[in-house]
Formats: structure tokens, sequence, C-alpha cells
């Protein structure tokens, strides 16, 4: 057949455009017919012809192969893998011609036997010439996978398919390149190997890198220690310490299966074909010049990384993570956990305190980035000051009120009151009472504050000298009786003993109303000596 555009109209010479170059165009329509007549003589069934698509249907095709009457083809033959339609009107084609007239008039083509039977030419040089073809893994069969190759089924067996076996149940459904091993044209038989394609190019990629060197790859497989590279028919192993200079959690965090990505080659084992690659190395290390970045002293600002039982990890910059201990966290004393503090992803300012590039150390002080509030209480109060807090716990020897973050101050069980015996301060006070108390003594070196509750009230003993004299008989009440005596109360906060040799056989009861003589006065040890008094 000649290269000729054709068009069924020989009214007008013009009409037919010989695309020879250097022929002469010839003029007159009888030349023209008599060119087209002999163009299409040539054309047999069984053969593979050029058309040109002169309109896109529903159902089908129409394309003209210079013949008197023009072919149809179902639009199914023109669809891809995807269901969409690959030809426009005015494409040139290779259609197969099985009969140049069918019942209603047209010839009868096939593009899909055409793109069969250019598939095997395609599939014998590729065998002779050991070059390679494209298909799509279409379904597991017994003993390996048949191959859709452009409308031509092949053979892949199950050992040839992958160089993996835990690959065997991921290739259904994809599309790959294989070397041909085998071609029977005449039985339809073709085998493929893909294994042997995969191995020839890792050969050549384990020649071609070399350490230091910076590869692309596709990421294949992520775990919890790595990221597995497809770097074009070998992987190599990303391991999570060389991922980034910082903290990683989980590679998953920085890639995702499918992505694109450039390593270091860091190690290539040729003999074991193991492949170690960095992706952390693409950039500097940041820990290099670190103390002169960030000396000790230094105010800086950073975020939360971590949380851990002994404190945060805090990141200053890309790649370079410093530990808050617990002991730095809060000038409070007691820091339940560091979760309290602060939360992962919150932005903090801390102060470094120590830094060694050496060890890739970085000790960091959260409280030191605030002003030390023991240096402001110094400055605001004194001793014998009355102050008020919250009681932030209780113990079986005081209970401990928290003035503001970070000082808290100690009553002791025997500043709370003047003249009650406690044995249970839970019984009085709870985590969370506001109370008031006055400053007994601040020691700033140790950060200690002894406070006193008791004394916000008068000391009945301070001047009991003056109110009290031997041989006075004053009225009082029992507050407790004991095996050796009872004491008895002559004003709040004040009382004394009568002891069992002056209680004369009587027996009391708490409450009871009792005339008492005062014997004697104590009040260094804060004792009274009382004697009964027949009541009158």
């Amino acid at each position: 057949m000649m290269a000729f555009k054709y068009k069924k109209d020989f009214s007008d010479p013009e009409e037919v455009e010989p695309v020879i170059k250097g022929e002469d165009v010839m003029e007159g329509k009888e030349d023209l017919q008599e060119l087209y007549e002999r163009s299409v003589e040539g054309i047999e069934e069984g053969e593979i012809v050029r058309g040109r698509v002169l309109s896109v249907g529903e159902d089908y095709v129409i394309v003209d192969i210079g013949y008197k009457s023009e072919g149809r083809i179902p639009l199914r033959e023109f669809l891809d893998e995807d269901g969409r339609i690959e030809v426009r009107e005015g494409d040139e084609v290779d259609v197969f011609l099985e009969r140049k007239e069918g019942r209603e008039g047209f010839a009868i083509l096939s593009k899909a036997k055409a793109d069969r039977i250019k598939m095997w030419d395609t599939i014998e040089e590729a065998y002779r010439k050991g070059g390679i073809v494209r298909g799509r893994v279409v379904q597991r069969v017994k003993g390996g996978y048949t191959v859709d190759l452009k409308g031509v089924r092949a053979f892949l067996p199950g050992s040839l398919a992958v160089t993996r076996p835990a690959e065997r149940d991921t290739i259904s459904g994809k599309t790959f390149e294989f070397k041909v091993i085998k071609v029977d044209r005449r039985r339809g038989n073709i085998v493929l190997s893909r294994k042997a394609l995969l191995e020839e190019r890792r050969e050549r990629l384990l020649e071609s890198l070399k350490e230091g060197q910076v590869v692309e790859g596709i990421v294949k497989n992520i775990t919890d220690y790595g990221v597995f590279v497809d770097l074009g028919g070998i992987d190599g192993l990303l391991h999570v310490n060389d991922i980034s200079w910082g903290r990683v959690s989980h590679p998953s965090r920085f890639f995702a299966p499918g992505e694109r990505i450039k390593a270091k080659v860091l190690k290539c084992d040729r003999e074991s074909g193991r492949i170690s690659l960095g992706f952390k190395q693409l950039k500097p290390d940041p820990w290099i010049g670190i103390e002169e970045r960030y000396p000790p002293g230094s105010k800086v600002k950073g975020r939360v990384t971590g949380i851990t039982d002994y404190g945060l990890f805090v990141e200053i910059e890309d790649g370079v993570e410093g530990l808050v201990h617990l002991s730095e966290l809060s000038w409070a004393k007691r820091v339940r956990h560091p979760s309290h503090i602060a939360s992962v992803g919150d932005h903090v300012d801390v102060v470094v305190l120590s830094v060694s590039e050496k060890e890739r150390r970085l000790s960091l002080s959260l409280k030191r980035a605030r002003p030390n509030p023991w240096d402001l209480l110094v400055e605001r109060y004194r001793k014998g000051d009355v102050v008020t807090g919250k009681v932030s716990s209780i113990a079986d020897f005081g209970i401990f009120v928290e003035l503001e973050e970070g000082v808290e101050g100690l009553v002791h069980v025997s500043d709370v009151s003047w003249d009650r015996e406690i044995k249970d301060l839970s019984e009085i006070f709870s985590v969370g009472d506001e109370v008031s108390a006055v400053i007994l003594n601040m020691d700033r070196k140790n950060e200690r504050l002894s406070l006193g509750i008791k004394q916000l009230e008068h000391d009945p003993w301070k001047d009991v000298e003056e109110r009290y004299k031997p041989g006075m008989v004053i009225r009082g009440k029992v507050t407790n009786v004991t095996d050796f005596g009872a004491f008895v109360e002559i004003e709040p906060g004040l009382e004394g003993l009568v002891h069992i040799s002056e209680m004369r056989n009587r027996r009391f009861r708490s409450g009871d109303e009792v005339n008492v003589e005062i014997l004697n006065i104590d009040p260094t040890e804060r004792k009274m000596g009382l004697g009964l008094r027949k009541e009158g």
C-alpha cells in the first residue's frame, strides 16, 4: 500500500495529496483515479495496513485504509486498562484486515489482532537481541503467573518472578519489565523472567555505587527499625538512626511508601549485596560547633519533643536535642511528673547548663529561664510577716504551705496551736485549704521557710507570772483526766495539772468545773501546778 491520504470524491484533482517527496503531482482525475486503484491493489486480507481514523462513535471507530469502503472496529479495542479511549479523529493506526467487505459493506478490521502480531514481532526481537518487554502480571496460576504483553499472554515461572519469597504475593496486578527466555510462536508459548532482569540491574548498580554517593530511590517498605528504598533493582536500608540528627519516634513520621527520596550511600557490601543509606548525612552535623553556638548560661528557645519520668527532651535546633532533668523543671520542689509542666510540641525558653560536642550531650534548665522565686521572696518578706498560702501537702510532722510557685513553707505540728495536742493534722487541714501564718525563719541558702499558725494569736504563757501568783484560787474546767492526775484549763490556751496526790480521792470527768489553787508556775517549761479547793 502506498503512503497516500485518501478521499473518496475525485471530482477535484486537489483532493488527493501524494506524500512521497520528489514525485511529480499528476494532473487530471483519470490519472488520479488510476493511481488510487493501483494503491489498493496490494492490500490483501490477513495483512496489517495503516489507516486513518475518520470518526469515533459510541460503539465503533471508523477507519479509512484507502480501500473503496471504510473499516469498522469495536470501540473496546481502543480502550486502555482504565477504560479510557486512546484514539481521536485524524489519528493514524495500524489495523489487521480480516475481510475487505463485510455484511454491512464495511471492511472488517481489528486493531487488537494488529497489536498482537506486532507484539509477537517485538517479543521475538527481544528474545534474539536480549532486550526487554513490558507487561502486566494478570494473575497467579499453578507454578507461576500469567502476564499480559499488550494482548499476548506469557508465562512467568514463580522461581523467576521475584528475588525475595516475601514479594510473591505482591506482584499481581502490577506492571513490570521482563527478559524473554523462551519463545515458540507456532505454539503460542512465551516464558519470561523478571528475576534475571533484576539480577542484571542489581549487578550493574552494585558496580556503580560508591560510598558517599548521593542516590535517588523510592520508599518500598517502612519498619520500626528503618526504611527500605528501591534504588532501581536493589534495596538499600535507611536505618532509623540515620534518618535525622534529632529524635525519630518512628520512620513513618518522615516518609511514606511510594515516596521518591534522595539518600547518601554509607556502605556498600558487594559480596552480600547490602547497601546502607543515610538521609541525615545530606545535611551538616548540627553538633559540630555546638559549644561555640550555645555556651553554658545562654538562654534559647526550644520545642518539647519527648517526655519521660525523669524529664523533658527539648530540641533547640534541627537535630540538636537536650534534656531538662526533673530537678530543673520547676522551682517548686515537688513535681509529680514532667507531663504536668509541659506537653510534646510546646515551645519553651530554656537555659543551657552544660554542652559537649564530643559526647553529643546537652543539659538544659527550664526553671532557670525564669527568676528564682526565693530571690523575690527575701525582697518582699521579713521574719514576723504574716503571709497567706494554700496547703500543698500534709505530713505527720506538719503541713506544707505554698506561698507562690516554687516557694513552700513548713508549719510544724508544734506551731499549729498553743493549747491543743494534735495527733492527726488531716483532721484539721485539707490539701488546697487557704491558711495564714507567721514567718518564723527564712533560710535563703537552703531555701527553707518556717511558718507558724499559732503565732497569729497571743501566747498565754508570755506574761503568765504577771497575771497569776502562787496561792491564787481560780475556777477552771477539766480538759483531760490521766492516771497521774487531771488537766484543768484556767483560760484559753493556759492549763495546769492537778496531780493525783492533790485530788484527795475525788473523781473528775472532762468538762467538770472545779476550784483550784495555783501552787507553782514555770513559764519556761510552760507548766503550772494546781491543787484542789473545796467547793463552797
